[in-house]
């Protein structure tokens, strides 16, 4: 199989099971105009965080890694009228290409961006209620600590949701020093070992190439 084949198949399902739509088009166009890396979720990996968070009942989410607000517009649009979510976003340039995204989808009631290292502005959302979704797509280096801190924010039900775990496989090169790799390698680590959380991870093939995710629900 090739890219090509897997982004024909990408396509077939996107156009006959998410509907054109323009907000989510002027978010890629926007994004892309910009100079934003061409990293966001596809749009059925999209339609299913919508998806994971309306089966979930999340009232409020928890996205650590905003870039062009793409996967924010999803997962806001699965929330109910008062719910909350809450993106964070190293990137000050990012930041306001999402803030400007998520305006026009009609978002910006629930969408709360935080702008700065996702690992400094975490602790400070100690006493703000816990998410019942948490989406992880930021620096992979990082993911160790990001799914600890999922963990700390959480309650049993909720889910988490971390991006780009297979690394077109490298994931299991035991002797890979690629930093995102190993960033992956520990984390997974730590899901296996962690009692609190039941954990499965998929590799998927599409218009993004061949990557994967890890899903954990928190249970204790």
């Amino acid at each position: 199989m090739t890219q090509e084949t897997w982004t024909a198949v990408d396509d077939y399902f996107s156009s006959h099971l998410v509907p054109p739509d323009a907000a989510l088009d002027t978010a890629q166009e926007a994004s892309a105009d910009a100079g934003l890396p061409a990293i966001a979720v596809a749009p059925n990996q999209g339609k299913l965080l919508y998806l994971l968070a309306r089966i979930a009942r999340a009232r409020s989410i928890l996205e650590i890694g905003t870039l062009g607000g793409y996967s924010t517009i999803w997962l806001g649009r699965a929330l109910p009228a008062d719910g909350r979510l809450v993106t964070l976003e190293a990137d000050p340039k990012h930041a306001d290409v999402a803030r400007r995204n998520i305006d026009h989808a009609g978002l910006s009631g629930v969408v709360d961006i935080r702008v700065g290292r996702a690992l400094d502005s975490l602790p400070q959302l100690r006493g703000e209620g816990l998410f019942d979704l948490v989406f992880v797509d930021a620096d992979k280096p990082g993911n160790p600590e990001y799914f600890r801190w999922a963990l700390e924010l959480t309650r049993p039900g909720s889910v988490i949701v971390v991006d780009n775990v297979v690394r077109r496989g490298e994931v299991a090169d035991r002797n890979s020093e690629d930093p995102a790799v190993r960033g992956v390698q520990h984390m997974i680590e730590l899901m296996a070992a962690e009692p609190r959380v039941d954990t499965t991870a998929l590799q998927t093939v599409g218009t993004k190439g061949y990557d994967g995710l890890a899903i954990a629900l928190v249970t204790g």
